[in-house]
């Protein structure tokens, strides 16, 4: 066997070992990323629902308060209600949620357009 082969023997299992250790390295970088942009969503989509639900109460459509159904909702959505905001029939609310020891929040607003005016229900507009 000449020289230069002895002497590059093994090497392409310290370049394996390289590769793999790469690979881990940005796995593990990548993941709490990952994880905090899940948890952006979950909030988003928790907001969402929330200004929802608030704004269905100020709307009429349910009972109750804007602000403790929003709560609820929340809550349900394990997340955390931290702003309320109700004016007339359009609601926003602000909620949190920890993630890797902070929290992330997201804002949502929902209601009747501007201007819209109130349909009763069970009319549809038509002749009927």
């Amino acid at each position: 066997m000449p020289a230069e082969e002895v002497g590059e023997r093994g090497s392409g299992s310290v370049l394996a070992v390289a590769v793999v250790a790469a690979v881990l390295l940005l796995f593990f970088l990548l993941l709490p990323v990952a994880t905090v942009l899940s948890v952006q969503q979950l909030a988003a989509a928790a907001a969402d629902a929330a200004a929802l639900a608030a704004a269905d109460v100020a709307v009429g459509i349910r009972s109750g308060s804007p602000c403790a159904e929003a709560s609820a909702v929340a809550v349900a959505n394990t997340t955390r209600l931290d702003g309320c905001l109700v004016d007339d029939t359009t609601a926003t609310v602000r909620v949190t949620a920890p993630v890797l020891g902070f929290r992330v929040s997201a804002r949502a607003t929902a209601g009747r357009p501007p201007g819209d005016s109130a349909v009763p229900t069970g009319h549809t507009g038509g002749t009927g």
